[in-house]
């Protein structure tokens, strides 16, 4: 049996891992040998509802200076970049928007989607200076499909934030505490964030540990 790729839809694929312990022993992971991403097939994903409930537990605090330290690590690069007054969207905000807060106090003006605590789908039917995707696309069981969306809604030379760890190789991924997380079903490699530059059109302007900066190539 092989599972399609949900990012670049190619079916040469191969299972790369299987949990041997914990409540979801069994769970699979499959890497795609185009785009190198590795990811959990529909089967041994979370229900919609489970996944809710799920991101209900997290303690995300506006006013939590470590969590702010944690974002910093997307928004300083981002406002490195950024012109004054910059528009932008955090999609994927959580139930505790802070990263739209700080790059506000910074003189930006930046609004919040997030698919299970604010969906407002006019906001993607805009065009923004910016987007940050933090600890999002990890998440994602269509990522190509939110991809298209995100760069139609970015203004030509926008930037594109992702922040998410990285796998390295497949011996670490077999010891990695981030594959354990069960809403977490897509791990990117760096040579997966170069196909989605090629593939997208993008240029990679910032890249550095979990964090990279696409900017829309004006056509």
């Amino acid at each position: 049996m092989t599972n399609c790729c949900p990012l670049c839809s190619n079916s040469d694929t191969v299972l790369f891992h299987t949990l041997a312990y914990g409540a979801h022993a069994g769970r699979q992971y499959w890497h795609c040998n185009s785009c190198w991403l590795v990811f959990v097939p529909p089967a041994y994903q979370l229900s919609e509802g489970a996944e809710e409930a799920f991101y209900q537990t997290h303690q995300n605090d506006p006013a939590d200076m470590g969590y702010r330290g944690f974002l910093s690590r997307a928004t300083e690069p981002l406002l490195a970049l950024l012109k004054p007054a910059s528009t932008g969207l955090d999609f994927g905000c959580g139930p505790a928007p802070t990263l739209s807060q700080m790059l506000s106090e910074q003189g930006h003006r930046c609004a919040d989607y997030d698919y299970f605590f604010a969906q407002q789908p006019d906001l993607l039917e805009q065009q923004y200076d910016f987007i940050t995707c933090t600890e999002v696309i990890e998440h994602l069981s269509q990522p190509a499909q939110v991809l298209s969306r995100l760069r139609h809604c970015l203004k030509p030379g926008g930037l594109l934030v992702v922040m998410t760890q990285h796998w390295i190789s497949q011996q670490r991924f077999s010891q990695w505490n981030y594959r354990n997380d069960p809403t977490h079903i897509g791990f990117y490699h760096q040579h997966t964030m170069r196909w989605i530059a090629n593939h997208w059109h993008f240029e990679i302007c910032y890249q550095q540990r979990d964090v990279v900066i696409f900017q829309r190539k004006i056509d």
